[in-house]
């Protein structure tokens, strides 16, 4: 008789994850398309698609949002890429607050920057009237694609500085020595020398920044005002739609989203893998000090580039103490915005925490054990788990609220409006970025190590458990930590899932700040940018390191 092959843990656990994607993730996307495609009566059609593309107005919507992300990815390589260079290459006073501050301003929800610049530059603004006051020049207006260039370029060039950052660091110091013996200094060194080294991590920060962009739901519903997004079109599609009963153009615009997000990502991939080679400093980069009117130069870039893009959360800060009347400030200042943001909010910092933290814990407990299926038990069912835990990557927020919406808004299986179909929504989106810190800590990780405690009797779960996790401990604090605020910053899927009872405060924010309650929103725009700058904090402290990088 043939014996028959025993299941083992993690054979179950696989499966298990496995029909878990299935559920929440392939069925609502796979829902989604099928909606795009489907009539009322059930007979196939591609009238959805022939009335977005057969539409000039639809068609400018999407080319809005190439254009923003366009110029954004390059606005942001123009100002992260020398700054990282000079970052690194040279001393500079200051440059441990410099590095905080430039994380900080890349984990602030873009939308509070939008509301703070509509503050300081909007047609009231407090800048705008002083310029107009004292110099009698007006400023061209905030609102618009101007708006949206200057917020989400401010916010996302963080993310290029991070990234080149981690290149610049594995630049062998005798490759740029031998460059300077031959003459080669200066610019001529940095772009024919430096900027190739860094190219295969420039080019994936590209294809971050781009997709951020190109997905950003907040900055424009705010600032945009006639200049629409793709984003927001998708958003009022589906809620437009609804009233109607009618899904069906709502899931063919989140299927273009979709398509449109894939192909960038294919594009970026084949790019870095043209380009990619590996770099190991056997005599790392050393920061020199500059001297003369160079030294005066690189501080005056450096601090006035983080010193404009850390303004709106510093002035969100100020405001929060301003008294008010009503919705308007007048002179003076209290916390009587906090006392009412308490009052009338407070639900909502109770439930941020409360979905935060539950989501938190399962997309910790899931990447560490994707991370050890993928690395130590490959097979093919765990190599079609790490393609799937892919995909959120590059699937919009507001496209996986609405699949989420569909597929389990009618029995057997009812979630929308609970506070799990939000926590569901925050794992799928954020759950690939955790994936990967895992798997780069699992790497670092000898096998031997679990083979030899297997061999002196212990079992595979109490290896896994007190042997493995325990070595990946900082990886994942630290992960956990930076998925956290991005979490709590979350506002693109909650806009589309929450009800009153499941507010956030991210949702609080967007509410108070649409009904003109500037000194509420403020308070909590405050104490979500409070709540980031701690987070960011414990990270730095628990991963020991004064350096960050991507």
């Amino acid at each position: 008789m043939k014996k028959t092959k025993k299941l083992d843990m993690w054979t179950v656990l696989s499966f298990v994850i496995l029909l878990c994607y299935a559920v929440f993730l392939l069925y609502p996307m796979l829902n989604l398309l099928r909606q795009s495609v489907v009539t009322t009566d059930g007979a196939f059609t591609m009238e959805y698609f022939q009335k977005f593309f057969g539409k000039s107005y639809y068609l400018i919507t999407l080319w809005n949002s190439f254009k923003v992300s366009i110029a954004v990815t390059i606005i942001t390589l123009i100002i992260g890429v020398p700054l990282a260079y000079l970052y690194n290459m040279y001393e500079i006073k200051g440059k441990g607050l410099l590095q905080i501050i430039i994380i900080l301003c890349s984990m602030s929800a873009p939308f509070i920057g939008a509301y703070s610049w509509i503050l300081m530059l909007g047609n009231s603004g407090i800048i705008r009237k002083a310029i107009k006051s004292v110099l009698g020049i007006t400023l061209p207006s905030i609102y618009g694609f101007n708006g949206i260039l200057l917020v989400l370029s401010l916010q996302l060039f963080p993310l290029v500085f991070l990234y080149v950052s981690g290149a610049m660091k594995n630049i062998d110091n005798s490759l740029l020595e031998a460059a300077e013996s031959m003459g080669c200094k200066g610019i001529k060194r940095f772009l024919t020398v430096i900027v190739p080294l860094c190219m295969p991590t420039i080019l994936a920060a590209m294809l971050l920044v781009f997709m951020r962009a190109f997905a950003d739901f907040g900055t424009p519903l705010l600032i945009g005002q006639g200049y629409r997004t793709f984003p927001v079109e998708i958003y009022n599609a589906f809620f437009s739609e609804t009233t109607g009963g009618d899904y069906g153009f709502a899931c063919a615009t989140s299927v273009i989203a979709i398509v449109i997000t894939t192909v960038v990502f294919l594009v970026q991939k084949w790019s870095s893998n043209k380009f990619s080679f590996t770099m190991n400093a056997l005599h790392p980069v050393e920061r020199k000090k500059a001297h003369g009117l160079l030294n005066v130069l690189i501080h005056l870039f450096t601090y006035l580039v983080v010193g404009i893009a850390f303004l709106p959360q510093v002035y969100i800060f100020y405001e929060s103490f301003r008294k008010t009347s009503g919705k308007a400030f007048v002179p003076g200042y209290s916390l009587d915005s906090y006392r009412s943001a308490m009052k009338v909010a407070g639900s909502a910092i109770k439930n941020t925490f409360v979905i935060g933290i539950a989501a938190l814990v399962l997309i910790i407990l899931l990447a560490v054990l994707v991370a050890y299926l993928v690395i130590r038990r490959k097979n093919t069912v765990n190599n079609v788990i790490d393609v799937i835990s892919m995909l959120p990557y590059i699937i919009p927020g507001s496209v996986v609220g609405i699949a989420l919406i569909m597929a389990f808004n009618r029995k057997p299986l009812i979630l929308t409006g609970t506070m799990i179909i939000m926590v569901i929504a925050l794992v799928i989106r954020r759950l690939p970025y955790t994936i990967r810190s895992s798997v780069a800590t699992l790497q670092q990780i000898p096998i031997t190590v679990e083979e030899a405690a297997i061999s002196l009797g212990s079992s595979k779960a109490k290896t896994f458990f007190q042997i493995t996790v325990p070595m990946m401990a900082n990886g994942i604090i630290s992960g956990a930590i930076l998925s956290w605020v991005t979490i709590i910053t979350e506002l693109s899927t909650a806009i589309c899932l929450y009800t009153v009872r499941t507010q956030t405060l991210t949702l609080a924010i967007y509410t108070y700040v649409s009904r003109g309650n500037d000194g509420i929103a403020a308070a909590l725009a405050t104490i979500l940018s409070l709540t980031t700058v701690v987070s960011l904090l414990l990270f730095m402290k628990l991963s020991k390191s004064k350096d960050v990088t991507l």
